[in-house]
Formats: structure tokens, sequence, C-alpha cells
């Protein structure tokens, strides 16, 4: 990359968070997290240029690397501390579980897609984060030996709660993810207690469906 190419994103990025803010995103945690990623990095080279686009993109079988409107609103939904280990299903291109290894103490995330999963390693490493697991394997299963999770979010779109996972997220715990039936799904923020479950609608999404097992091993 190029002086000048690298100028053009940094100043894209200021861009971005003038924007984010002006969106009432306002938690400086969550703002400074996305500003210590390159986001361009977890894209293909072509579209590197958009990489600072307030948009989702197109990455490899078929997914997609999610807004940062949309990744913000989730992280102040999760409301994490410094303390927090969060379980993230759908690592993708691994964007979002490197903002969130700024905000928790551990991130364990799972990704179903062996490829994506190997460029997700491979990124995070040049990142030199250090508190991210990864696992390649089916995401509907959780992570149960590492459980319970302060945290749980999803980047993949499911008709109801995932039970599986809220049986993974300890008392008093918060999951978030789009909740729905496909291209009506919601952003859903749940929390556990002992009384059941409490849920909030944060907004209409749309994300690609999760699915059981795993794909191109």
């Amino acid at each position: 990359m190029t002086d000048l190419q690298d100028d053009g994103l940094m100043a894209a990025k200021a861009r971005l968070i003038m924007q984010l803010r002006s969106l009432a995103i306002q938690d400086a945690a969550v703002l400074s997290a996305i500003e210590r990623v390159p986001r361009e990095l977890f894209l293909p080279r072509a579209l590197r240029a958009h990489a600072y686009e307030n948009a989702s993109l197109p990455i490899a079988h078929g997914q997609t690397i999610s807004q940062p409107y949309v990744i913000a609103k989730s992280l102040i939904g999760l409301d994490i501390a410094p303390q927090h280990r969060v379980l993230e299903i759908g690592t993708g291109t691994g964007y979002q579980a490197c903002v969130l290894s700024y905000l928790a103490r551990r991130v364990y995330s799972i990704e179903r897609i062996r490829p994506l999963f190997v460029d997700a390693e491979q990124r995070i490493r040049q990142c030199r984060l250090t508190n991210i697991s990864l696992r390649h394997a089916d995401g509907q299963k959780g992570w149960p030996e590492a459980a319970p999770f302060d945290r749980i979010i999803t980047a993949c779109q499911s008709e109801d709660v995932p039970s599986h996972l809220i049986d993974q997220l300890k008392e008093g715990g918060i999951f978030i993810g789009p909740i729905g039936p496909a291209g009506q799904e919601t952003l859903q923020r749940i929390k556990k207690l002992a009384s059941g479950l409490e849920r909030d609608t944060i907004m209409d999404v749309r994300f690609v469906p999760m699915l059981a097992g795993t794909g191109l091993t």
C-alpha cells in the first residue's frame, strides 16, 4: 500500500467515525475499538477503497462483512466490560472479532466455512491480537467447554433465539443477534434472568442464515 493510499484510508476512517457519531453512536470505547481495527485488511483487494463506507460489503462464499453502524449498535447493546468473555458465532473475515478483542478480556469465535476460518486466523495474526480463540465448527452448538459466557453475539439469522447458545450464557448475561423469519429479522437484545429472558428489539437488519454443520472442509 502506498503512502497516498494509506492517507486516503485514514481520512476515510476519520469520516466514518464522524458519521457514526452523527448517527448517535457516542460510546467512546466502541468507537475507539472500531478506529483501531484496519477494516481494509478484512476485505477483498478490489473492495479495499470502500473499507470505510458505512455499508455491508460482500466477501467470499456468499457472506458479507457487516455495516459498521450495525456492528456499533450491536456492541453498545452488548454492554461489554473489560473482564468479560464473549462468544461470537460467525467469524466471517475476523473483523468483528478483532473489534470485540479491544472491549473484552477474551473472545471465542466460531466459523463454519473453513476457508473463511483459515483467512480469519491469518488476519488476526497480522493484527497481533492474542485474546481471540477461533474454532472451525458448527456455530449452533456453541463452545460448551468454554462456557458460560458473559456475552454472546451472532452474525447470522435465526428463526428464534438459539436455545443451545442461551444455555451457554451466564445468568445476567446478554445475547445479541438477528432473530425472526429470513428477510424479516430484527436485531434483538436478550438478557438472561433467573425469571426468564428479557427481550428488546434494536433495529431491522438483514443477515445470512445460521446453518448447521460445517462447509468446505
